[in-house]
């Protein structure tokens, strides 16, 4: 079991930022320790009981802290162990500007990346498959489901939808979907993305090793082919704690008169 940090030993003082509630002075406090290097990964913190009266606050304040860093994937909380600092995640960038795989985005950055399969087949489509893929009646679609992963730490949870006109066996897939498309010429060439913030459920949760609730970002995304034909369907969730997507904005070459000026 970890030590705890010299930071909570009696003799250290506690001063709590000033500002706010005092459980997000608390939290803060928490928050630059780790920053710092005073906390590191994996080490304990004290129990609920131990850390109200080192700092000199209720349990209930110290309970809010807590369960508020656990939820943004700061701590984590082990039945029958305690709380413990979460490990570090490498963050990364990803462009909204380019159409790329997964596994090319990621190769670029020099990073290793392997997939877990949870799922791929032939089925019947949902309506929703039915209206995007264009799908006509008696068509089947495949569905392949894949956790992506840099080591031991989860990134995203793929899900994609393509005609089974196109993609007749999932099984045949290997590292990349695209590449896979590439071969038989049906490589998507632009696409549409929608993204939003949510909140993890317990399935995806587990599937990307952090708390029930933890934020993500989950993009929606249709792909098309030079012709106009919708090609793949793709709902993707990324750890929020994992990464940032960036996108460059211009100004317009005709900024409408009366505009916003910079």
């Amino acid at each position: 079991m970890a030590e705890l940090s010299e930071l909570f030993l009696p003799d250290q003082a506690v001063v709590l930022p000033s500002g706010g509630p005092l459980y997000l002075q608390l939290k803060r406090w928490i928050e630059d320790a780790i920053a710092s290097g005073t906390i590191n990964p994996g080490d304990a913190l004290p129990s609920e009981r131990d850390l109200a009266q080192k700092v000199d606050v209720s349990r209930v304040t110290v309970r809010k802290a807590v369960l508020q860093l656990v939820k943004e994937g700061v701590l984590l909380q082990r039945h029958g162990s305690g709380t413990f600092v979460a490990p570090r995640t490498q963050r990364v960038e990803q462009s909204l500007s380019q159409l790329t795989s997964f596994t090319d985005d990621m190769a670029r950055r020099g990073m290793q990346v392997r997939a877990e399969w949870l799922d791929r087949g032939l089925y019947q489509p949902s309506p929703e498959e039915t209206v995007v893929l264009g799908l006509s009646s008696g068509e089947r679609v495949a569905r392949i489901a894949r956790l992506r992963l840099t080591g031991d730490a989860p990134l995203a949870i793929e899900r994609a939808s393509l005609s089974a006109q196109i993609l007749a066996d999932p099984m045949e897939i290997g590292d990349s979907l695209y590449k896979h498309l590439d071969k038989s010429g049906n490589r998507p060439t632009r696409a549409i993305q929608r993204i939003r913030a949510e909140n993890l459920n317990a399935d995806d949760a587990k599937l990307l090793d952090v708390p029930v609730g933890s934020a993500s970002l989950n993009i929606e995304r249709t792909s098309y082919l030079p012709s106009g034909r919708v090609i793949e369907f793709t709902r993707s969730i990324y750890r929020g704690d994992t990464y940032d997507f960036v996108a460059e904005l211009r100004l317009g070459d005709n900024p409408t008169p009366g505009g916003p000026k910079l």
